[in-house]
């Protein structure tokens, strides 16, 4: 069968949920019969979202392959359950980079290199690169931004010009926009969606579907307007208010008849009757009423709770599962190195210290694994909080009061944390820690076997330092336990303290595998701990 495109834009304004847009789609799609694989084209010059500060990117996103992806893969991940590989997301500086190495080593015969169609040619070949190595017999393709930043031009371009080659009926354009409200009329306006389709249209492309957004109900007529003044059919414009539970999105979509709807566009008739029923059952169990834990995630970048998006959703799933509601309170680790903040901490049923760089907020961490240590209270630790839970039980329990990773303090006499031997050589920044899907072999009789229930698993990492094993005897001695060790041995995957009713860490990031019907066993045990914990 020939390869049909989905293309999402977006209008007006960013985030107005494009990205789970695009994935609950795909679910209605995979769930009509059909083999679907995305992709985000992301206009940013950075070569990939590995070296930019959560701060303006949010969480930065690992697949299997190691690829550092755009957060919105995960929400594809989560939604449609499909494994991503690094042709699922790509970004300018990439594409220039290939271009550029390209001229540099003589192909192009000292042609002069332009936008169009150098560039033009090098995004149609990574688009087409998803059909050819997953097989999907229908890819979503998202593109970031808004429509009418300077960055995404040559994207459009591209994707204008992939519609006239592989043929206007193999492609649909879905154009994801905001419909703002005036606060002293209240009244909702349908104009900057009307700019930002002429502003499509004046690059070649009318949308086949314009999905408007809103926080607040959308009437009939402003569909009725949107569809005339923008010379879409008024059953194809979609009103999409905000859902109050982010995996409402498909049924919305469902109930709007979206799926039918595109495969009739694309000449498609469904394989199979969608099944949506675990969907229902999940957001009709996510509004009833359950007792709440409270989880301090004591993190570096709470401002922006973006940069936490997966351990957000993997504390809900498992949340779920075990019948309770999960109130993530969120604590700067700065605050708690001046002393303030501990009235969340000291509140909560469990304690998750994620991932992060840099040495800011360190000690904050530190002193969060202490007291979770010495109270008995739940904890989980990522990668970082993993390695800060090793550095405390050195200090505290083992006296090894200078006890450090080499990341924060060279100098230290006690590294328990170091520098991988295979990272000591690389100047480069991007793409060159230990990244993607690593086996881990986990210990007989271990809070992490029995999480678990397996004796191998496979999970996805991002970091340069580890737990420095000319430390490991000393540990054990005191009572850590190292629970998930690599097949060789050599490498300490998770630790946990034997006389604790839930102290693990994990040297991976398991909130990466964790989806909305199948929660982590590590997320699991650590609500199922706070569950006690708050019982009692």
């Amino acid at each position: 069968m020939t390869t049909k495109y989905l293309f999402f834009t977006g209008g007006v304004v960013s985030s107005v949920g494009k990205g789970v847009t695009a994935a609950a789609t795909g679910l209605l799609l995979k769930e009509r019969g059909f083999k679907v694989a995305v992709q985000k084209l992301d206009p940013y010059i950075n070569v990939d979202p590995g070296t930019m500060s959560p701060y303006q990117h949010g969480e930065v996103y690992v697949l299997d392959d190691g690829a550092e992806t755009d957060l919105d893969l995960g929400h594809y991940e989560r939604f449609i359950d499909i494994r991503l590989s690094r042709v699922s997301n790509f970004t300018t500086g990439q594409v220039y980079a290939e271009v550029i190495a390209k001229e540099r080593r003589g192909d192009y015969l000292g042609g002069t290199i332009q936008v169009i169609p150098h560039i033009t040619n090098e995004i149609k070949r990574r688009v087409g690169l998803a059909a050819k190595e997953t097989g999907a017999e229908i890819v979503i393709l998202e593109i970031g931004g808004t429509v009418g930043d300077i960055e995404s031009q040559p994207f459009l371009e591209a994707l204008r010009q992939l519609r006239n080659e592989v043929g206007r009926e193999n492609c649909l354009f879905i154009h994801v926009t905001w419909l703002p409200t005036i606060g002293a009329t209240g009244e909702m306006k349908t104009k900057p969606t009307q700019h930002s389709v002429a502003a499509l249209r004046s690059i070649g492309i009318s949308p086949n579907f314009i999905i408007a957004r809103a926080d607040d109900p959308i009437d009939e007529s402003l569909c009725e307007k949107i569809a005339l003044f923008c010379d879409v059919e008024k059953k194809a414009v979609i009103p999409m208010e905000t859902a109050g539970v982010l995996y409402e999105v498909p049924l919305m979509l469902e109930k709007r008849g979206v799926g039918d709807l595109m495969l009739e566009k694309l000449g498609l008739t469904p394989k199979q009757k969608p099944n949506m029923k675990p969907w229902e059952k999940l957001v009709a169990e996510v509004r009833k009423p359950k007792p709440t834990v409270k989880i301090a995630l004591v993190g570096k970048y709470v401002e922006l709770q973006d940069a936490y998006m997966s351990v957000r959703e993997a504390v809900k799933h498992a949340a779920l599962a075990n019948g309770v509601e999960a109130d993530i309170a969120w604590v700067h680790s700065a605050d708690l190195e001046k002393d303030k903040g501990w009235d969340v901490v000291q509140s909560a049923d469990g304690v998750i210290v994620p991932g992060g760089f840099g040495s800011r907020g360190i000690e904050g961490k530190i002193l969060a694994a202490r007291y979770a240590r010495e109270k008995k209270v739940p904890y989980l630790g990522l990668c970082l909080g993993m390695q800060v839970m090793c550095v405390e039980f050195a200090r505290n329990v083992l006296d090894m009061e200078d006890a450090n990773s080499s990341e924060f303090d060279r100098a230290t006499d006690h590294p328990v944390i170091d520098l991988m031997l295979d990272q000591r050589s690389i100047t480069d920044m991007g793409g060159t820690m230990r990244l993607g899907l690593y086996p881990c072999q986990l210990q007989k009789d271990t809070k992490a076997a029995a999480a678990y229930g397996v004796s191998q698993v496979d999970e996805r990492h991002r970091h340069r330092f580890e737990f420095n094993n000319a430390y490991r005897e000393q540990f054990e001695k005191k009572g850590m336990v190292f629970s998930g060790l690599s097949p060789d041995g050599k490498l300490v995957e998770i630790a946990e303290l034997a006389d604790h009713p839930y102290m693990v860490g994990s040297q991976f990031h398991p909130e990466f595998l964790s989806r909305p019907m199948t929660p982590h066993p590590l997320f699991m045990g650590l609500v199922k701990a706070a569950k006690e914990r708050a019982k009692k």
